[in-house]
Formats: structure tokens, sequence, C-alpha cells
């Protein structure tokens, strides 16, 4: 079967200079506040590029809430931070209806979703009813209070937090909830260097509120970023290779070792084949092309697929990682 890729506009390289110049100022921004985390920053630059959302999988302290907080002054957007608890509800959310006295009139206030950086911190400690209300947010773009809609802003990015270590008194993020995220990303601790980094700039004052902001983007130029992403050109040969390796995560006995292949219980959805294609393109832009390579797909491969993969506990007894199978996968397929 052979796959066509869309014809768009091509990406002029005045618009692939523009980019470079804006992408330079975010990270420039996002540098001065955080330490390290290369990989988080890039997931967080190709979910702002590409209207998706993070989910982020860590240990406290390593700050998580600090980059999402950079990352949002950086281009001037609006941040939340949703601290979610069991007791935690839908409204808490969204927003509600409040009913004022002196007019005899209810009176709708937004919830914190309504911003265009929003960190969902430990979402697993929130309850199923109120995890679902904030996927629909994410899904739709939209919440609905009192019978009227109210768009969310744009661009809008969720960054949603678990704690791998600690599992008392919460509720699992089903797997098709988990699809909706375009990433995720596994945080791991900082280097020594990177440590001794964050202490000095700690104590330098510069997380202090009345430290200096260096000079940022704005929300046009992330809307310019995203409306570029999508004419990154994207060759037939690429997206078969995308597909082909989304098929070989669903029908593993065909192609990789019977070992490896009985850890998989499911393969990925046609979810992981869109979130590859998005993702691709916005990797090509970030290293300055405006067209996809073989490479921009394998990049990302593990932030794609992770949680995509549905393992059996078979690899949980064997202590087999996702990252493992999807490296499998990838090698038992033809590169472009």
């Amino acid at each position: 079967m052979t796959l066509t890729a869309e014809p768009s506009t091509p990406v002029q390289p005045t618009e692939l200079a523009r980019a470079h110049d804006i992408l330079t100022t975010i990270v420039r921004a996002y540098g001065a506040k955080v330490v390290g985390q290369s990989s988080l920053r890039t997931s967080l630059l190709v979910a702002m590029m590409t209207g998706g959302h993070v989910l982020l999988e860590s240990v406290p302290g390593l700050a998580k809430t600090t980059a999402a907080e950079a990352i949002a002054e950086a281009v001037q957007a609006r941040f939340k931070r949703i601290q979610c608890t069991p007791d935690l509800l839908p409204s808490d959310i969204i927003g509600t209806q409040i009913f004022d006295p002196a007019t005899g009139r209810f009176d709708t206030q937004l919830g914190p979703v309504h911003a265009n950086f929003v960190l969902l911190d430990e979402i697993n400690r929130s309850s199923a009813k109120t995890q679902s209300a904030m996927l629909e947010a994410m899904q739709e773009r939209q919440t609905s209070i009192g019978g009227v809609n109210y768009p969310l802003p744009q661009p809008f990015l969720v960054l949603a937090t678990q704690n791998p270590i600690e599992q008392e008194g919460t509720y699992h993020l089903p797997e098709a909830q988990l699809d909706r995220f375009l990433i995720k990303e596994n945080l791991d601790y900082p280097s020594l260097t990177d440590e001794a980094e964050i202490v000095r700039r700690v104590n330098s004052g510069i997380y202090d509120d009345a430290a200096p902001a260096l000079a940022s983007a704005s929300i046009d130029d992330v809307l310019f970023l995203q409306s570029l992403v999508r004419r990154v050109y994207l060759d037939p040969s690429i997206l078969n290779y995308i597909v082909q390796a989304v098929f070989v995560s669903r029908n593993a006995e065909q192609y990789l070792s019977p070992d490896l292949a009985a850890y998989i219980q499911y393969g990925a959805s046609p979810r992981a084949s869109i979130a590859f294609s998005a993702v691709a393109r916005a990797l090509a832009l970030l290293n300055g092309r405006d067209h996809v390579i073989p490479e921009d797909v394998k990049f990302f491969r593990h932030q794609v697929l992770r949680h995509r993969l549905i393992l059996g506990f078979e690899a949980a007894a064997d202590n087999v990682e996702p990252e493992t199978i999807i490296d499998a996968i990838f090698a038992a397929i033809s590169v472009p």
C-alpha cells in the first residue's frame, strides 16, 4: 500500500528564518529558569507547536512547575497550576455558575483550565469524574457550563504529571485516556553539575518574582509556529515509515521475536500515527528544516509510543520496559 502526503504551500526560507528567531528566543528565556532537562524542553516545544498535550512521569522536586511556568512566560501566555486531590470536583477545573443575590442571576466563573498553559499536577490523584472533565476539555478545546460552551484560549497546552513511586490513594488513568496525550515524557534526576547550578541560581534569587525577565516571544509567534508546522513537507515514504511502525506494534508476532511479541497485549491506535506525523514535523522545524527525515520520526519514538503500547503482566514480571519493545519495532522495519 502506498500512501500520499497532503499537498500544502511550501515553507519559505523567510518563514524558516523567522521560526528560528522565535524558537531561539523561547529557548533562551526557558534556559534562564530551567537547568538541564533538554528532553523536557523539547517535549514542551513540540507540544506547543502542534497543539498537543504532555504526560510527565517523575518523582517530586524535578522542576515540573518551573518548566511549565518558564515556557508560558517565554511566550507571554497565561499559566495556571491545578493540584489534583481526591476531593477535586470537575467544577473546580472547568468553572461553575454562582448565584448573585444582588442581581438575582447566576454568574459564570470560569475555572483555571481557561489558560494557555495548564499544569495538572498529579492527575492520577483526582477522581475518574474529574479526570474525565479535564480530558474532555483537552480534546474538545472548550468547556460547557450551564449549557453554554466556552472555548479555551489558543494556544492551549496541558502538562499532566504522575508520581510513579506513590500509588496509594490514586486513580489509574485508563489506557484510552492515556492515548489522548500527544507524548509521554519520563523525567530523571539532574546530573551533579546541573544540580549544583540549580542551587546556585536559587541562592542568586533568579527565581524571585522581582527578577528581570528576558526578552520573550508572543502568543502570535506561537500561532505562527503552529501554522508553519502543518506545512512542513512529509514525504509519502516517511508517512509509510510511520504507519508501518504502528502496524508492527499491532502485529508484533509477524515481525518480532516470539519472546518480545508475547509481551505486547495491545498495539498502538491510529492516534499514534497522527502523533508521529505531528511530532516529526515539529522536530523538523526545530532543526531548521522544511521537510521531515526518518530521524525526526525515530527521535521521539519512545515519547510517542511508551504510553500507547499495552504490555501484559509478563513484561512487568520480567522487568521489560516499553522502550525495549519500541526499539525492536523500529529495528524490524526498513528506513526509507
